[in-house]
């Protein structure tokens, strides 16, 4: 019984390998990230490494932040359309002044909880046609970014 039980052992080891390599090794890959002036702010790939955590909420009255979608890039104060084959050079390389943001399932004291919609009133106005962005990604990078971004728009922000 127990040389069956090992049997079975071993030959689902090289099974999970694979399938752990299938989707991409060990390592996550490229985080959405935004740059912002001399700084970058991350998605980071685990939540332990980030330096701002965030988290979403369908009631408005316990938002903390308003990101409203808006439906055109003239309408934002932030806008990530990225439908080129290249992103611009250095534009967000990871260094010591990379702010990491962490979604999370839920709010922590103090941390900040957006509500994401696409009627106002809005802190915040982003507009995302994105392949690797999601709306929710583009909203923790804005809040991440900083304060002051909803009226003072983003000039320099770049993928």
């Amino acid at each position: 019984m127990l040389r069956f039980k090992f049997r079975i052992l071993a030959s689902s080891i090289p099974l999970i390998a694979a399938a752990v390599f299938a989707r991409g090794g060990l390592s996550p890959g490229t985080q959405p990230c935004i740059a912002v002036a001399e700084t970058s702010v991350r998605i980071a790939s685990v939540p332990w490494h980030a330096d701002l955590h965030v988290a979403f909420t369908d009631d408005p009255s316990n938002a903390t932040v308003r990101v409203q979608v808006s439906d055109s890039p003239e309408n934002a104060d932030f806008a990530v359309v990225d439908d080129i084959d290249s992103t611009e050079s250095g534009a967000c390389e990871s260094d010591a002044a990379t702010r990491l943001v962490a979604i999370s399932a839920s709010p922590a004291g103090g941390a900040p909880v957006i509500y994401l919609s696409h009627d106002g009133p809005a802190d915040y106005r982003i507009f995302v046609r994105s392949k690797t962005f999601t709306d929710r990604d583009a909203a923790a990078l804005v809040v991440g970014a900083g304060v002051g971004i909803a009226h003072h728009p983003v000039q320099a922000a770049s993928l």
